[in-house]
């Protein structure tokens, strides 16, 4: 197994810290509104790179936030709460919006046939440890308190900026926003704030430093540690979380331990809608709801993401996902024939399994999703393998894939024609039977005469209407 490691800038050989198992923290969303399609193509992501991983041999133990607190409307510690803001537009509690919106969350993500974490946390059960690894960085020189909040301090680490590779020195501030007084320096970041940029905070807890609330970015590295330990394999995310979030998140949580926190940052790229990424703060962005109201299939959107390799930028476009789908329909038309000609062999042919190894070693670098696609159709195109072989290679593939081919079944059509018409449809078929293809050539040549073609299909033929 090969991955991209975000933090040496290459494809590294992936070695566990514990033979046969693999730790993985993934950050969750900010539960204050709908996902968009963006933000969901990571979160595929991240669900090819655990089912590769299982099929690699390894155990998998998945971790992944809600953040249902904290997060500000920019990445630093500028903006409003976007749980307020939310909140405030709506007319609903921010307690009501963070419910809402994270069952919103899990349903997009099984439409999408992603495997849920097999811890899901939520921030706000989790401030009591965001309190004790504040207290442990204040014990070890880390913090201040100024204006009421709690701080850390970049300058005392030596090597803040590491994953993002910043030159400290040449990092400007305010370009955007006003810098925060209270901070020594500008890329300092709060840990703990008990004076709130805005009156009436709804969520807020005791602490030793005041009632308040925590920072974005304690949050994932104290989840993670509650639940990973101190020192854990892979640390997924978008590559926008590279600069500030995670950034911060390893400062802290080095900080805090004396050594290093994640063997593997593993990042997937943007989602272009035209020339510019997807974002909420931008308006106009689609969801997956958005989709499906259009009569896309939710498992389109996964063949579309597929298409793209995770380190790649990949543009949206409607025409693009329309070619996912006839893609996707495609295959599931192949696969309904395969089923409806045989059963899935229980032992490969030798040309069977040297597609599934070609398939698996393309996902096992870097998890080469378009190669490893590219393999599958090949499969379903060779006419030298049978279709019980050919069965049993496309579940295999598939349950990395997740397109979901072993419940894949024949869209139903509406009967088209009259009664007259359907009689003499299934006349020809009786013919076509009994080798009387003269018959049923003339069969066809009448219902092509009445404005109809004749289309086979896995679950027999049927009348399409010529338009």
């Amino acid at each position: 197994m090969k991955l991209y490691n975000t933090m040496s800038r290459r494809i590294e050989d992936f070695v566990p810290i514990v033979p046969g198992h693999v730790s993985m923290y993934c950050c969750g969303p900010t539960v204050y509104n709908y996902a968009h399609i963006g933000n969901l193509r990571t979160y595929i992501f991240e669900d090819i790179l655990k089912r590769t991983l299982r099929r690699a041999g390894y155990s998998v133990k998945h971790v992944m936030n809600i953040t249902d607190v904290g997060h500000l409307t920019g990445d630093g510690d500028d903006g409003e709460d976007k749980m307020e803001k939310s909140a405030r537009e709506s007319g609903k509690t921010v307690w009501d919006i963070a419910e809402f919106y994270t069952k919103a969350f899990f349903r997009d993500e099984e439409e999408l046939d992603i495997i849920r974490p097999d811890i899901v946390c939520r921030a706000t059960d989790h401030i009591n440890d965001m309190i004790a690894l504040i207290k442990r960085l204040e014990e070890g020189g880390h913090t201040y308190t100024a204006g009421g909040n709690v701080y850390f301090s970049i300058d005392s680490i030596d090597d803040y900026g590491k994953l993002a590779r910043l030159n400290i020195d040449e990092l400007k501030s305010g370009a955007r926003i006003e810098v925060d007084s209270n901070k020594k320096n500008p890329k300092d970041f709060v840990l703990w704030f008990t004076n709130s940029k805005f009156a009436g905070q709804a969520m807020t807890w005791d602490s030793p430093w005041g009632r308040g609330y925590p920072g974005w970015h304690i949050e994932c590295s104290a989840m993670s540690m509650k639940y990973l330990g101190e020192h854990f394999d892979i640390h997924c995310g978008g590559i926008d979380a590279i600069p500030v979030h995670h950034t911060n998140e390893i400062a802290q949580s080095e900080a805090a331990t004396g050594k290093t926190w994640v063997n593997y940052w593993c990042h997937g790229e943007f989602l272009l809608m035209g020339n510019a990424k997807m974002s909420k703060s931008s308006g106009g962005f689609v969801t997956l709801q958005t989709l499906l109201d259009k009569g896309y299939n939710a498992l389109d959107y996964r063949y579309f993401c597929l298409t793209g390799h995770y380190r790649s930028q990949l543009r949206f476009s409607y025409e693009a996902l329309d070619a996912a789908k006839s893609a996707r329909e495609g295959l599931v038309e192949r696969v309904c024939q395969l089923k409806a000609e045989a059963a899935p062999s229980s032992a490969p042919s030798e040309k069977a399994a040297e597609y599934m190894k070609a398939f698996d070693d393309a996902m096992e670098n870097d998890l080469s999703a378009p190669q490893a696609l590219s393999m599958l159709w090949k499969l379903v195109k060779d006419g030298e393998v049978s279709s019980a072989d050919k069965l049993a290679a496309i579940y295999h593939m598939d349950e990395i894939l997740g397109l979901d081919l072993a419940k894949a079944e024949a869209p139903k059509k509406e009967a088209v024609g009259t009664e007259d018409d359907l009689k003499l449809l299934e006349e020809r078929t009786a013919a076509k039977k009994a080798k009387d293809f003269k018959r049923a050539d003339e069969i066809r040549d009448e219902l092509k005469r009445r404005g109809f073609n004749v289309k086979d299909t896995p679950s027999g033929p049927i009348l399409e209407r010529i338009e």
